[in-house]
């Protein structure tokens, strides 16, 4: 007669697998988190930094526009 290995031997790999799974699972979840908290975040950085880009751009306009003018009046 065969000899049969007791229940919990049998079982053991199996809830080592499903424990690892779940592990895993959490972390995947986690880094996912992560990555939406990051993605959030760097859309708002771009956003402000169009926001900069456009006070820079009008700042420079203005100095081109002031300085135009001047030389305008020193013309006349």
């Amino acid at each position: 007669m065969p000899r049969r290995t007791p229940l919990r031997r049998r079982l053991a790999p199996a809830a080592a697998a499903l424990c690892t799974t779940v592990a895993l699972a959490g972390c995947g979840a986690e880094v996912a988190s992560t990555a939406a908290t990051v993605g959030t975040l760097q859309a708002q950085q771009a956003k402000q930094a169009r926001a900069q880009q456009a006070q820079v751009v009008d700042g420079f306009k203005a100095a081109q526009d002031a300085g135009a003018a001047r030389a305008e009046r020193a013309a006349d």
